[in-house]
């Protein structure tokens, strides 16, 4: 079994829940799930047992009440008995439309985190999903300047990710360890700060940034021309969304935080840093969670024969990214078990926009594929 919180209970994290709940019913299959159920631990063995949020209007409301406003569908009555706690914002949804309501705002950065400790305890959580908006954030690369903050009350230097990360490696040293699954832009798994407090304090962090929709295929793309030694000129590549994150993205310090995980695959794919504009670029509602991509890529053939690739795309983001973490709680699970805390490259490098630790890079996802298969127990499929 593996027991689960959620962090930002929006679009993603319900989708994550809903899916897990359906395949448990047996009303659903496992695509979108790279690992489908060859993993030892089943999906089925994936219990949600805690979510926490920042928005009045989710905070003490179960999840069955809040995915009915992602979804049309029948939503399983179990998810009626997950309630929705109060979790840190530290001005995360600053202009936004929301109404939010933190721990931080009764009590220290301390305080608020022991209380999440407790909290987790009587959980009994293993894995700790975070999939809240996208923050501005600057990263610590040191250790005792984190903690300093976090004694300090610094709110103005902290992130709630940053927050919830070091109430996990708490949470972790206290008990028999514990997983951070970073599914957003802040630097966790890339931070030298949080990997060190993680080695020590029996944590497993996976991050940053779930690579899902146009950047890993663009990573596919780009592979593939450097393969055969065609010379990339320019890249273009858009993103257009309707949900909450891509209007969160309309902030000009979070869209920078997104940018650079898009862009970090340019250099390390091809060797050298082909001029791109690649990042999310603008806020539609009626697109909702199905996002608008394109992409057009220029590049020099055998004989100075120049050609382009013009490739337009719909797809729903959130499924995208909800499917994804199917797989990686039973990672954080498997890796706990195995009590290799710190970060996994093998496991980062797949799933991840920018895979930490930091002195390691993005690689061709078929390579990383294989690497992460290879450390979960499972043979090659293409190598």
């Amino acid at each position: 079994m593996v027991r689960v919180v959620i962090l930002g209970q929006g679009y993603v994290g319900s989708i994550f829940a809903l899916g897990v709940e359906r395949i448990k019913n047996g009303e659903l299959g496992y695509y979108g799930i790279p690992l489908e159920n060859d993993l030892p631990i089943k999906i089925e063995d994936i219990e949600i047992v805690g979510s926490y949020d920042v928005d009045k209007d989710k905070i003490r409301k179960s999840l069955y009440e809040i995915i009915g406003n992602y979804w049309d569908g029948h939503v399983p009555k179990n998810l009626k008995n997950i309630v929705v706690r109060k979790g840190i914002h530290l001005n995360s949804l600053r202009n936004l439309p929301f109404e939010v309501e933190g721990l931080e705002d009764e009590m220290s950065l301390k305080e608020a985190v022991e209380t999440l400790v407790n909290e987790w305890k009587k959980l009994e959580v293993d894995v700790i999903v975070n999939v809240c908006t996208t923050e501005a954030f600057v990263p610590f690369k040191n250790k005792g300047d984190l903690i300093a903050a976090i004694e300090n009350d610094d709110r103005e230097r902290l992130t709630a990710t940053q927050v919830y990360a070091y109430a996990a490696a708490l949470y972790a040293k206290e008990t028999n360890g514990a997983a951070f699954v970073n599914a957003i832009p802040t630097l966790i798994a890339n931070d030298p700060a949080f990997v060190e407090l993680a080695r020590e304090s029996n944590l497993v962090i996976f991050g940053d940034d779930g690579a899902t929709g146009a950047t890993p295929f663009t990573a596919d793309i780009l592979t593939h021309l450097a393969q055969r030694n065609r010379y990339v000129k320019d890249i273009a590549q858009f993103n257009i969304g309707g949900n909450t994150d891509f209007l969160a993205l309309t902030d000009k310090e979070r869209n920078k935080s997104k940018e650079f995980t898009k862009s970090s695959i340019v250099k390390e794919l091809l060797g050298y840093d082909a001029p791109h504009y690649i990042k999310p670029t603008g806020f539609l509602e009626p697109l909702g969670d199905r996002k608008f991509i394109a992409m057009h890529i220029e590049y020099v053939s055998f004989n100075g024969a120049v050609d382009e690739l013009i490739i337009n795309g719909r797809i729903n983001d959130s499924p995208a990214l909800a499917g994804l973490l199917v797989d990686l709680v039973r990672l954080g699970k498997i890796a706990i078990e195995r009590k290799e805390f710190g970060t996994i490259y093998e496991v980062n490098a797949f799933y991840m926009k920018n895979p930490g630790p930091q002195e390691k890079g993005n690689i061709p996802r078929i390579i990383a594929h294989e690497k992460m298969r290879t450390w979960a127990g499972l043979k090659p499929k293409w190598l």
